[in-house]
């Protein structure tokens, strides 16, 4: 059997790396992080590829493809740890919309979406506690919102947010709110990794839609795992790019009159990176083959490639600034942007121990099942 993406993927692949190689540079992630502005240039580029559409259906605006080949776009993006808001408008609003909105919703939202002349972004925390339904403050009146979320990624670009919140019978709702209004206060917040904007969001008596399909947690819940699959597709991609510069950096800087990576410590550590990337890599394939063919495995196939590509690319940026040596703490290299990816991407939908304790609590259930 081929557990490898097809040839048409590959051949999407191959055109996904030339186009960001040329259009989104490591210059273009360190200007946002001397506090350049969002490049709207670079989105658009990036709309006119048609990725932003990549898995809406066509009736939509969308190319409907699979989420298999939305992840093929999401490794990519992570290679070159590109400062823009794919995967808050791609995975998690996008999504949003398409499962919990009615179908005039649907009709209403997804075309700009999908050609990326709107972006919007997703409002679940609400301070440093995990997510939970417990832990929802922030209120629906049928009308309104009123509440805070933080942080919120991208609420600096994005045009609107999809924020879960509880109405006034207690139930939890997901609703879409424009964020460019006087009833909403954005207050930017420092994070790791500021070539991604973060921001306190508040919500004063703030008009918003209800998403008139489904409702209740277990939604949040099947919306978050299918972004941890996508995620955990970045996160690869930027653990293979630092394992790449790590070892052709082995292979140029010389001590001793010998090529650093023909050293035993050196090759150790290649190797240790490689394993941890591999392994990551089979979780994701789960992933993405429960994301879209098989539901039932996908809360497990989630966790597992979740919890697997934070190690993974924690481990690898890691290592790649060990492998420089001093010069790999420096502005002048560019290990630090992947360092400050894996560290921002790692908590971005929950941190590894709250995926490792629902790993574990599903598979309990399943077992006792």
């Amino acid at each position: 059997m081929n557990f490898d993406f097809s040839d048409e993927q590959q051949e999407l692949r191959s055109q996904a790396r030339r186009f960001l190689e040329k259009h989104c540079t490591p210059a273009k992630v360190n200007a946002r992080l001397d506090g350049a502005p969002f490049d709207r240039t670079l989105w658009q580029a990036i709309a006119d590829m048609g990725w932003m559409g990549t898995a809406i259906p066509e009736e939509y605006g969308g190319l409907g493809l699979s989420y298999i080949d939305l992840c093929v776009i999401a490794e990519e993006l992570g290679r070159c740890v590109a400062p823009v808001p794919f995967s808050s408008s791609a995975y998690l609003a996008t999504n949003a919309i398409l499962q919990a909105a009615d179908e005039r919703q649907k009709t209403a939202w997804l075309p700009g979406l999908a050609d990326g002349s709107v972006i919007g972004t997703f409002a679940l925390s609400e301070g440093t506690a995990a997510p939970s339904a417990k832990t929802i403050g922030t209120t629906f009146d049928g009308k309104t919102l009123s509440g805070t979320k933080l942080p919120v990624i991208d609420a600096d670009c994005a045009d609107f947010a999809i924020v879960v919140a509880r109405d006034s019978q207690g139930r939890i709702v997901l609703c879409r709110a424009d964020l460019r209004q006087p009833a909403v206060a954005i207050e930017a917040v420092d994070s790791v990794d500021d070539s991604r904007g973060h921001a306190k969001v508040t919500f004063n008596r703030a008009p918003a839609e209800l998403l008139a399909g489904q409702t209740g947690w277990s939604v949040i819940e099947t919306l978050i795992d299918g972004a941890a699959v996508l995620v955990s597709f970045e996160q690869i991609g930027g653990a293979q790019r630092s394992l790449e510069m790590a070892r052709d950096y082995s292979l140029q800087r010389r001590s001793f009159g010998r090529q650093i990576g023909s050293y035993q410590a050196i090759k150790h550590k290649l190797a240790d990176m490689w394993i941890a990337i591999e392994t990551a890599r089979s979780n994701a394939y789960y992933g993405a083959w429960a994301l879209q063919n098989g539901p039932a495995e996908l809360p497990v196939a989630a966790a597992a490639a979740r919890i697997s590509a934070c190690e993974a690319y924690w481990f690898a940026s890691k290592e790649n600034i060990q492998t420089h040596g001093g010069v790999g703490f420096t502005w002048e290299f560019d290990c630090h942007l992947y360092y400050r990816r894996a560290a921002l991407l790692a908590v971005m939908l929950g941190s590894p121990r709250i995926w490792k304790d629902r790993l574990i609590q599903t598979l309990e259930q399943r077992n006792a099942a």
